[in-house]
């Protein structure tokens, strides 16, 4: 009963805030990198900063630090969102956010320098990669759903770690937000508030996992988030692009834009082939090496995302034909 009512809450403020994006015309105009052709309300992702509130509101004494941090990058996503900020500003809020929860964690006491510097960096990234990997309907939200679930089940199967109803708010807010967007014609756009707010959660929880059992195999959780954003950064270096302009060179970018395939179906093969990784990494965690384990599910992935070239080469054949 309890969750029920926490969705309706949700469900509700959402409703709200596309009356205040309405009124303020808080919207996302289609340009050449878009997948979408229509004017769409934008910062719908605002509901994971509720749910958060929602938590925080009921268990004051945890969660302080994270509560601090992901308000820090909810404020400067959402003003990002109604006027655009300069990289330094956005990645400096990111860097303070991030230093709240590893402080709360205890990075700062329990990892070495050259670890928490290799943590920041993971961090921010990841951070980036999510709001890169948002371009098109239900990507983000079916996506940590999966993310979302995986992390539920080790917490009440293989390694509580954290309150259940932590992540389970998260999942709350991520199903009325799909309510609206996986549509094929999405009623909002999550925005970098939404993207980064979500991410940041991810983020924590992940770390915070990996903490507790002292394994890296939990970034497996977001191993095709990953892929796609890194192998798509390399490409854009090779290319001698600037990789912080907006583009048209993720896997699902490429699937949509040039072959127009409808993006409920690419989002849900996104989520479909994190499934399979995370029901991988939850049934081989004991029984293989993390290493082995890492080279299982990466090598597969990389040869998924070599599809991308064959396709871009041959859209790239057939227009000059």
């Amino acid at each position: 009963m309890q969750y029920l009512l926490i969705t309706v809450v949700l469900f509700l403020l959402e409703l709200l805030y596309f009356k205040v994006a309405d009124r303020y015309n808080i919207v996302d105009k289609p340009n050449y990198r878009s997948a979408h052709t229509e004017i769409t309300l934008r910062g719908g992702g605002i509901i994971f900063w509720f749910a958060a509130l929602l938590y925080f509101g009921q268990h004051l004494q945890n969660n302080c630090f994270f509560f601090t941090g992901i308000t820090l990058v909810t404020v400067v996503s959402f003003w990002d969102d109604i006027q655009s900020l300069s990289n330094k500003i956005r990645i400096s809020v990111h860097f303070l956010a991030i230093s709240v929860i590893f402080y709360d964690l205890g990075v700062f006491n329990s990892v070495p320098v050259l670890g928490i510097v290799f943590a920041y960096i993971l961090a921010i990234g990841l951070i980036n990669a999510y709001n890169f990997m948002d371009g098109i309907n239900g990507i983000t939200g079916l996506y940590t759903l999966v993310v979302m679930g995986s992390l539920l089940y080790v917490n009440q199967n293989i390694q509580v770690f954290i309150d259940g109803a932590f992540i389970l708010y998260a999942m709350l807010a991520n199903l009325v937000f799909l309510f609206f967007n996986y549509r094929k014609k999405a009623k909002c756009f999550a925005g970098d508030v939404g993207s980064i707010a979500i991410a940041f959660w991810v983020i924590y929880l992940v770390l915070k996992l990996i903490l507790v059992t002292n394994s890296l195999v939990w970034l497996l959780f977001l191993a095709v988030y990953g892929v796609d954003a890194i192998c798509t950064i390399l490409h854009r270096l090779y290319l001698k692009d600037n990789i912080f302009e907006a583009h048209r060179l993720h896997f699902y970018q490429v699937l949509s834009n040039e072959y127009k395939i409808q993006h409920r179906l690419i989002a849900a093969f996104y989520g479909m082939v994190q499934i399979i990784v995370s029901v991988m990494v939850l049934g081989l965690y004991q029984n293989v090496s993390d290493f082995i384990l890492f080279g299982l599910v990466i090598v597969p992935l990389l040869l998924i995302y070599c599809v991308k070239f064959y396709l871009l080469h041959k859209k790239y054949k057939i227009v000059n034909c």
